[in-house]
């Protein structure tokens, strides 16, 4: 991941402007605040040293064009010499914010039941070798009962 994350680095590093929207994009949320940060995004650099920031409405906006001026002294202080010249603000697309869920944590999968398992059984009879009939049927039990799990809410 970190060989990943370096390559992609050297490679942005050969876009115009591309080194600081990453800073940029990397103190966005230390600049502006958790709640600005989940209504507002960096999208672009554009040559004139101007960053245009998505916001998820119009409301989010204007007022955040209000707030340009104190929006980009904390950008300087925390961007250095990569803060902008300027800020602009348009509604458009924000990402969502980051599941406080760790990604490999696995839900807590639920038991296949007896019907699962026979369906299972059934589906996988014409697998001749009995080691991998058995794998595969104990994976189809589950993929049923995870099938079944998420269609009861």
């Amino acid at each position: 991941m970190e060989r990943l994350e370096r390559e992609l680095r050297a490679e942005l590093g050969r876009l115009p402007g591309a080194a600081a929207m990453t800073e940029l994009v990397g103190v966005w949320p230390e600049a502006v605040g958790e709640l600005v940060a989940r209504n507002a995004w960096p999208a672009r650099l554009a040559r004139d040293g101007t960053l245009h920031v998505a916001a998820s409405s119009s409301t989010w906006a204007f007022e955040l064009a209000q707030l340009a001026p104190t929006i980009l002294a904390r950008l300087c202080e925390t961007a250095g010499t990569a803060a902008p010249k300027s800020v602009r603000f348009a509604p458009g697309p924000v990402p969502e914010p980051a599941s406080s869920a760790r990604l490999d944590a696995a839900p807590n999968p639920r038991s296949p039941s007896p019907e699962e398992r026979d369906l299972a059984a059934k589906l996988t009879s014409g697998i001749t070798d009995e080691g991998l009939r058995a794998l595969v049927a104990r994976a189809a039990a589950a993929s049923l009962a995870r099938a079944a799990g998420d269609r009861v809410i």
